[in-house]
C-alpha cells in the first residue's frame, strides 16, 4: 500500500479528468434522451480512452520509477589508487539487496557515497528518483543507515535513546512512542531495561537497525551487519532483515556468502572497483555458473587410469584436482555424469565417493576474484 501511495500523485490528475469526463457525459446523455447511439458511442470511446492513461501511466513511468537506487558512471580514487572504477548497478524496490566484495573491495566508499558523505570522482546516483549531491544529504530523508559499529550513548537504555532519535528527526511524541515500542519489539529488545553500555554487540546491531527504522525510511542500508557477530547473534539481524523486506529495501553489504544465499534476492559482486555479475540469485547461477562433479578415488593408479580415458580427457580442461579427488565442471553436467559412468564401468573403476555438488554463491564469487 505505500507504495501504491507513492505513484498517487501521478495518478490523482487522470482519475479526476476521467471522473469529470464520465460526469459530463452522464449529464448529456441524460438530458438528451434521443441522443443517437453514434453520439453516445463517441463519449464511450473518450471515457474509454482516458480511463486507460491511468493504467499506462503506472506501467510506464510508474515501473520506471521501480529502482530505489540508480548508481551509473561512479568513480572514485584516492590518490593514485582507483576505488571504484565506473560503478553501474540498480536496486528494485522491495528487494533485499547482497552487495558482495572482498574486504577492501569498495563497498563501504560507495555505500558513503550514496549517503552523500564521500564525493564521487564522477558519475551520478539517484536515491529513490533523487539525485545525491555530496554535502546536500536530503535524499538521506529516504534512508536509513546501519554502519559495521554502530555508535551509542551508553548511558542511556533502549527506549531513551530511540526517544532521542525521534526528536531529533521531529516525529511527534505520540508517534515516537508507537513507533519505539514497534522497533523494540521486532529487535527483541522490548523487555530491555539496561543501560546500552552493557550491551552486546549483538544487541548493539539490533538496536542500531531500530534506530534507523525509526523514521520509516524507504531504503535500509546496512554496511557489514553480521561481520563481528556470533552464529547467534547473526541469525537474529538476518531475520529481522527478512521481516521488514516487505516495507523497506535492503542494501546489505557482506563479505559473507552464506549470509548473502539465505536472505538475499538480488545481488551484485564488486570486483576491482567494477560489478563482475549482477541479477538474482538463479540468473547469476544458470548464466555464469557451472556444476561439478566430484570423483574420488581409492589410490592415484586409479585417478591416472580414470584421465588415460579418451571420454575422459575432453572433460580435464576445467578440472581441479587435490590428492585422490577431481572435479570435473561443465554446464551439461547430466552429459558428464553419463560420460564418467560409462567409462567407470568399462575400466573396471569404483570410485570411494561420487558426488554432485550443488553450485553455489561462493563458488561463483570465487571464480570471479580470482
Amino acid at each position: 500500500m505505500e507504495n501504491l501511495m507513492e505513484y498517487l500523485p501521478l495518478l490523482v490528475p487522470v482519475i479526476i479528468l476521467d471522473l469529470i469526463l464520465i460526469i459530463t457525459a452522464l449529464v448529456h446523455v441524460l438530458r438528451h434522451p434521443n441522443y443517437k447511439i453514434g453520439n453516445k458511442a463517441i463519449w464511450i470511446i473518450v471515457v474509454l480512452f482516458i480511463s486507460l492513461i491511468g493504467p499506462i501511466l503506472y506501467f510506464t513511468i510508474g515501473r520506471g520509477m521501480m529502482n530505489i537506487v540508480s548508481i551509473n558512471g561512479l568513480s572514485k580514487g584516492f590518490g593514485n589508487r582507483k576505488i571504484i572504477d565506473n560503478l553501474n548497478f540498480t536496486v528494485p524496490e522491495g528487494s533485499v539487496f547482497g552487495f558482495v566484495g572482498k574486504n577492501g573491495a569498495g563497498k563501504t566508499t560507495t555505500m558513503k557515497m550514496v549517503l552523500g558523505l564521500l564525493k564521487p570522482d564522477s558519475g551520478t546516483i539517484d536515491v529513490c528518483g533523487e539525485k545525491v549531491t555530496y554535502g546536500k544529504t536530503s535524499s538521506n530523508r529516504h534512508v536509513g543507515y546501519l554502519p559495521d559499529v554502530p555508535e551509542f550513548y551508553n548511558y542511556m537504555r533502549p527506549l531513551e535513546y530511540l526517544s532521542l532519535c525521534g526528536e531529533i528527526t521531529g516525529l511527534s511524541k505520540k508517534e515516537i512512542q508507537i513507533r519505539s515500542e514497534e522497533l523494540l519489539s521486532l529487535v527483541g529488545l522490548r523487555n530491555e531495561k539496561r543501560r546500552i553500555g552493557g550491551f552486546s554487540r549483538g544487541m548493539k546491531q539490533r538496536l542500531g537497525i531500530a534506530q534507523a527504522l525509526l523514521s520509516r525510511p524507504k531504503l535500509l542500508i546496512c554496511d557489514e551487519p553480521t561481520s563481528a557477530l556470533d552464529p547467534v547473534g547473526r541469525k537474529e539481524i538476518l531475520d529481522i532483515m527478512l521481516k521488514i523486506k516487505d516495507s523497506t529495501t535492503v542494501i546489505f553489504s557482506t563479505h559473507i556468502l552464506s549470509d548473502v544465499e539465505r536472505i538475499c534476492d538480488h545481488v551484485a559482486i564488486l570486483n576491482k572497483g567494477s560489478i563482475a555479475l549482477s541479477g538474482t540469485l538463479s540468473e547469476i547461477k544458470s548464466m555464469h555458473g557451472k556444476d561439478r562433479l566430484l570423483l574420488e578415488f581409492a589410490s592415484n593408479d586409479e585417478i591416472q587410469k580414470f584421465k588415460s580415458s579418451d571420454g575422459i580427457k575432453s572433460l580435464l580442461k576445467d578440472s581441479e584436482e587435490t590428492n585422490m579427488e577431481i572435479v570435473l565442471h561443465g554446464k551439461d553436467i547430466k552429459a558428464i555424469q553419463k560420460t564418467v559412468i560409462s567409462t567407470l564401468a568399462e575400466m573396471n573403476l569404483c570410485p570411494v565417493k561420487m558426488e554432485l555438488i550443488e553450485l553455489s554463491l561462493e563458488n561463483l564469487f570465487l571464480e570471479v576474484v580470482k
